[in-house]
């Protein structure tokens, strides 16, 4: 029992100290997710350092102005460092993880008594690898250079790279300490093409063997997590750690007490992590550098030895993958009736209840045999070259090669280790117990560019449960779920099937402070469409300036960036610099430059899809009226949608009340909440899709949301 009387004081001196150096007054809601979240984690018992009650988790939705991360702060951290574990905190979007770095919890130490550190968790990949930017410049001063050129395995499509004198500027920054190799410390954005250039990955990196490990970006970055009280950490990494076997980045999950803060990402999250997918045509052409580097590596091998023998195998091994994948392209195209056009470039096919036809089924476990063996060759290429890095063990291959050649090998494991995930997942069995879980969901897309066409294969699990349950849930010592916006139709009951929540965990909503009906009103006007009828994308054209007519500032959301730039394009001539979508610039310079209209007295609006209806933050004057152009509900052809509505079909559900329904009212309470930030905060909703008010899901969806003012025309 962690929550002795002690620790009890050590966080209520916290919060009464925070108060008070802040000047600020308790919240009701604040105060009872602090109680709640200090009440879960001091009820899990434990024996010789591990868990013993069974797996929980504790759920708090808590609303803007809640003050949810102080909360949580305040009542995990005293009682993480009386059971000596470490404190691990989640977010899904770097702007959280670099607030609560940066912001809450250096705010929390200069105003508390508490005691503690903290550091920065990021993935190997945000970090300057100074091996790999070596090479790069090498590789561009010596023309024809003697080993695979390593920028050049990461790029299918010939690019634009960046230019010498870039790189040598990030040369000399790093070199000066200016620039801590920290991707999103740069001063401007790096594209991604020219990013993959200078980083790596673990099957690349040789860690202590790598001639620049006491300078290291990665590993200086990642000095403080083994001793720090606090890591602060983002979905993706978690997930990342757990494929690892859990201890591998961050510490041991049976040794975390686990925060996901914007925890209703996690799930989707989860489904993307553990999907796969091989584009067909671009893996044969990775096949073909495969073969170049293959073909230098020879004289620098001593002939008859394992290594050496093992390049032969890699290249056996290549060819026959590429013969199985020119066969599954073929299987596939012909299995189909593509629709491909000058203006529709790509096509797709799922495959109902995850059942592919056996002739591709009968391919597809030939290509997990051969990819498999190619992996294995890889992967013995790998060590080989590693051993040359150990002292200690005698090796065939001297230093100077391995040095030049294991980071070009362990790049081409990674990528096969990746195509074999989706061939294990393609020719993966049903469960015996058919229907009680649903299928991979398995889906193929042809695309067209130019006079080249490609088919890629896609397989993913339809529901996290099982996965979060198995590799988290069941491992943690504790896990606190928060967001804004938890339930769906007021139930806890989405979250909990779509994450596997343990059937002993907690659920709390915490009441907001904000007084709804003073501060705001939802307004449904009268509309002579519908967003179903073709004439509805006129319908807003005519309807949108009445709306933002009376409001200095705007935000109208979309669910389809084909409708929102049709709506712009006819309306930016008749109002000229009024309207801002988040296509035309960096999301942090259009919400600069809607900010700067407002402080100068000028209206401003602002067009948005998805993104903008959950991640701004445009309190008081800066925004008074959200327009919802449409019902948020999911994209129809979303495969692994699709995949759970058979499977809810299937089994006598109604996969539009069970599923569609509920996470549109997730979505419309996010996008609602954009407008209320502050308790100062005024305004109103303009909800145009009259669905809302004519159909009973509707009225389900309008409960959902806050009790604002309602003004409905009939």
């Amino acid at each position: 029992m962690a929550l002795t009387e002690t620790v009890k004081q050590e966080i209520q001196q916290a919060y009464r100290s925070v108060l008070e150096g802040k000047g600020v007054r308790a919240r009701y809601g604040q105060r009872l997710m602090i109680a709640e979240i200090a009440r879960y984690l001091g009820s899990i018992t434990e024996s010789d350092g591990l868990r013993t009650s069974p797996p929980a988790s504790c759920v708090v939705e808590a609303g803007t102005g809640t003050g949810k991360t102080l909360a949580y702060l305040i009542a995990a951290i005293p009682i993480a460092r009386a059971l000596g574990k470490t404190l691990v905190i989640s977010t899904a979007t770097v702007a959280l993880q670099d607030q609560i770095v940066n912001k809450d919890l250096p705010d929390l130490k200069a105003h508390s008594n508490l005691k503690f550190s903290w550091c920065l968790a990021k993935g190997r990949g945000r970090y300057l690898c100074m091996s790999r930017l070596e090479a790069r410049l090498h590789d561009e001063g010596a023309g024809d250079s003697e080993t695979m050129p390593l920028f050049l395995l990461d790029n299918d499509k010939e690019q634009e790279p960046g230019t010498r004198e870039f790189f040598e500027d990030m040369l000399a920054r790093y070199g000066s300490q200016e620039w801590d190799g920290d991707r999103d410390h740069w001063a401007s954005q790096i594209p991604d093409e020219v990013w993959r250039q200078v980083t790596t990955d673990h099957r690349q990196c040789t860690n202590r063997h790598c001639s620049y490990f006491d300078s290291c970006a990665f590993f200086d970055a990642r000095k403080g997590v083994e001793d720090a009280d606090v890591v602060v950490a983002n979905h993706d990494l978690v997930l990342a750690d757990l494929a690892l076997g859990g201890g591998a980045i961050l510490p041991d999950p049976e040794n975390a007490l686990f925060i996901f803060d914007e925890a209703h990402h996690l799930p989707d999250k989860a489904l993307n992590h553990f999907a796969a997918s091989v584009p067909l045509h671009g893996t044969r052409q990775w096949l073909k550098q495969l073969s170049q580097a293959l073909a230098k590596i020879p004289p620098y091998l001593t002939p008859g030895t394992l290594a050496a023998k093992t390049v032969d195998k890699i290249s056996e091994s290549a060819r026959d993958v590429d013969l199985v994948l020119q066969q599954v392209f073929d299987e596939v195209d012909r299995g189909h009736d593509w629709e491909l056009s000058e203006d529709r470039r790509q096509d797709q096919w799922r495959f109902p209840e995850g059942e592919v036809p056996s002739s591709v089924a009968a391919l597809a476990a030939t290509a997990q045999v051969a990819t498999a063996a190619l992996v294995r060759q890889l992967g013995v290429l790998a060590d080989e070259l590693q051993k040359a890095f150990d002292d200690k063990k005698d090796s065939d291959v001297d230093r100077d090669t391995a040095e030049a050649w294991y980071p070009v090998i362990g790049s081409f494991h990674s990528r096969a280790e990746d195509q074999l995930r989706l061939w294990v997942a393609w020719c993966e069995k049903p469960d015996e117990g058919k229907g009680k879980a649903p299928p991979v969901a398995r889906w193929t897309t042809k695309q067209r560019w130019e006079h080249v066409e490609d088919i890629t294969l896609y397989s993913s699990p339809v529901l996290a449960d099982n996965l979060l349950y198995s590799r988290l849930w069941s491992r943690a010592y504790g896990a606190v779920l928060t967001s804004a916006t938890l339930t769906a139709l007021g139930k806890f009951d989405r979250l909990r099937s779509r994450a596997g929540l343990p059937e002993q965990s907690r659920f709390m909503v915490v009441p907001s402070s904000f007084r709804y009906a003073e501060m705001a009103s939802v307004e449904v006007p009268a509309m002579r469409s519908l967003p179903t009828d073709d004439d509805f994308t006129e319908a807003l054209v005519k309807r949108l300036p009445d709306l933002w007519a009376a409001d200095k500032a705007t935000l109208v959301l979309f669910t389809a960036r084909r409708q929102m730039h049709t709506v712009r394009d006819r309306l930016a001539e008749q109002y000229p610099g009024l309207i801002t979508t988040q296509d035309d610039m960096a999301k942090g310079e259009v919400l600069r430059l809607h900010r700067e209209r407002i402080d100068g007295d000028k209206p401003s609006v602002l067009f948005g899809v998805a993104s903008f209806a959950e991640g701004i933050d445009l309190p008081g004057h800066y925004l008074s009226h959200v327009v919802i152009t449409r019902l948020p509900f999911s994209v129809p052809d979303d495969p692994i949608e699709a995949s759970l509505a058979e499977w809810v079909t299937g089994r006598g559900g109604n996969p539009f009340m069970e599923i569609t329904v509920p996470d549109a009212s997730i979505k419309l309470v996010q996008a609602v909440g954009r407008l209320l930030r502050t308790e100062q905060d005024q305004g109103r909703v303009t909800i145009l899709d009259r669905r809302i008010v004519t159909r009973r899901y509707g009225r389900l969806l309008l409960d959902a949301l806050p009790p604002f003012r309602r003004l409905i025309e009939p």
